[in-house]
């Protein structure tokens, strides 16, 4: 488990990296960490920044990955595009998730109330917190891609640590769900049955449902949800071992005290 001073030090390396790089005009914290007296010792670091006309935000942000991996350790689990904003995920060493995004500078600006200005400027004409434009998507949509159902996998079961830890034991129960999926919906993918929507979950083999049977929750309560939320890992880094995915064995050791 990361502590806080590790992530403090990611914190003020990113924000070096900010201060060094041209391109990059502006930078906020977002999520929990950005409000006075808000996160905690299992928050995980939310950075957010805004990139000069000159540059894309793609280009800036895949320098920055190749640095981060290089510097940091750090494993790119998954992308999420929410048009303008790139968010990036990461894994760093001690099951530490940092969430790097990426906007252009001309539209850089709030999207909430969880949103605190580091340096630069928001953009011009526009609120710090505007009002969404619509009420969302219930779940985060994965692409069937062994790669994002892996990274997803494992943001998930993060997710569900923190939960365990906070006492959240319904939102906790939700996120083990979604870990014992996507370690299923990636075993379809290995054996060429139906990836989407549980379709090939009966078809799969008897020895990949086997390492599932204690996956499902038994009571929220802590204890059956570490549980459950060992055997749905432990199914996801199988699966990843099996897809060859070059960062699995990486990802198995940063998260073995969660199995």
């Amino acid at each position: 488990m990361f502590t806080v001073e590790q992530r403090d030090s990611l914190r003020d390396h990113v924000l070096q990296l900010a201060e060094e790089d041209d391109r990059v005009v502006a930078g906020a914290a977002v999520g929990s960490l950005a409000v006075d007296g808000g996160g905690d010792r299992f928050s995980d670091l939310d950075l957010t920044f805004g990139v000069s006309d000159d540059a894309t935000v793609a280009e800036v942000l895949d320098d920055w990955t190749r640095t981060l991996i290089d510097d940091r350790d750090a494993v790119h689990l998954a992308d999420l595009e929410r048009d303008p904003t790139i968010y990036r995920v990461f894994l760093l060493p001690d099951a530490l998730q940092f969430d790097l995004s990426m906007t252009p500078a001309a539209q850089f600006r709030s999207g909430g109330p969880r949103f605190r200005l580091l340096f630069g400027e928001t953009a011009a004409g526009d609120p710090e917190v505007s009002t969404p434009r619509d009420a969302g998507n219930l779940f985060i949509p994965t692409p069937s891609v062994a790669h994002d159902l892996f990274g997803w996998g494992v943001i998930y079961a993060l997710h569900a640590r923190a939960c365990i830890e906070r006492g959240r034991v319904w939102q906790a129960e939700h996120y083990v769900g979604a870990v014992r999926d996507h370690a299923l919906s990636l075993a379809c993918l290995q054996q060429g049955v139906t990836a989407v929507q549980a379709r090939g979950y009966d078809d799969l083999s008897a020895d990949t449902l086997g390492r599932l049977q204690h996956a499902h929750v038994g009571a929220t309560e802590p204890r059956p949800l570490r549980a459950a939320l060992g055997a749905s890992l432990s199914a996801l880094m199988h699966e990843g071992a099996e897809a060859r995915l070059p960062h699995a064995d990486v990802v198995a050791q940063s998260l073995a005290e969660l199995r």
